[in-house]
């Protein structure tokens, strides 16, 4: 080790292979700069491995052959930000657009959630078609919900959420969706088995083999392809092509763009592109 530095330090070298693995593992380029965020995030991880610090960590990395660590490294690195019915606009084109004629043409409906996070996202469509469908249930409807990251999924599929993150769901539909516990100031909202039924959380990762055959009729996208250089971006938006149904929907976070792509889909409105 350097002369003048502790083992908590992280050097330039140890920096720089954490973001080659990063790039390996998930397709995320972690930008230059990033090295107290790095440290900060990973040093209550290392500690609680039992780890003296970076160099030991990183050994730990390489000798982990299940993954198991890298998908923590992931969970450590990246950003979950999410929300019920965030960027309600989708929803309403969701409720509005594309329900109505799908509704008319089969009886049954596959959509995919890539990279939902905590739920929040993937339990929103649940509550816009159970809204939407009166007879959804002699319908064969599904919501797969994917993400690479197992400590997101195991919230996702507790259901329970917080005053604060159930804030921008209609009153109406928290009371019919969910059931409240726990003190006024603390209360937990968790979701209810008729929502719980419509969604199948499963890991995957973005860069990997994908083992569902689809096809979809909408594809949830949101957020999550900001993460990626431009040639990944194209890479799985073709990927998505092939597995949405023909007239079917792609819809990816409005500070995304397909604009500076190659790729098939028509541009519909902000965000949503159609096969």
């Amino acid at each position: 080790m350097a002369s003048g530095l502790c083992a908590m330090d992280l050097t330039s070298a140890q920096f720089d292979t954490i973001r080659s693995l990063l790039y390996e593992t998930c397709g995320i380029k972690l930008a230059e700069g990033k090295e107290s965020l790095v440290k900060s995030r990973l040093m209550r991880h290392i500690r609680l491995l039992g780890l003296s610090g970076f160099d030991e960590y990183l050994d730990h990395l390489e000798s982990d052959t299940a993954n198991g660590e890298r998908i923590a490294l992931i969970d450590a690195l990246t950003t979950n930000k999410t929300s019920f019915f965030r960027e309600y606009a989708h929803f309403t084109f969701l409720r509005e657009r594309i329900l109505p004629p799908l509704l008319r043409e089969k009886p049954g409906l596959r959509i995919w959630s890539a990279g939902c996070s905590t739920g929040e996202e993937p339990y929103s469509i649940a509550m816009e078609l159970l809204e939407a469908i009166p007879d959804l249930s002699c319908r064969d409807v599904r919501i797969l919900a994917t993400d690479i990251s197992t400590r997101v999924l195991k919230t996702a599929r507790e259901g329970a959420y917080g005053q604060d993150e159930v804030r921008d769901i209609p009153a109406s539909q928290l009371q019919k969706y969910f059931t409240c516990s726990g003190a006024k100031n603390a209360r937990v909202y968790r979701v209810k088995e008729i929502l719980r039924k419509l969604v199948r959380f499963a890991p995957l990762n973005l860069m990997g083999n994908w083992p569902m055959k689809g096809p979809f009729d909408v594809i949830f996208c949101r957020n999550v392809m900001i993460y990626f250089e431009k040639p990944t971006q194209q890479w799985l938006v073709q990927r998505f092509w092939r597995l949405l149904e023909s007239g079917g929907y792609l819809l990816v976070g409005h500070s995304e763009s397909l604009t500076a792509s190659a790729h098939k889909f028509r541009y519909v409105q902000p965000a949503t592109y159609l096969k």
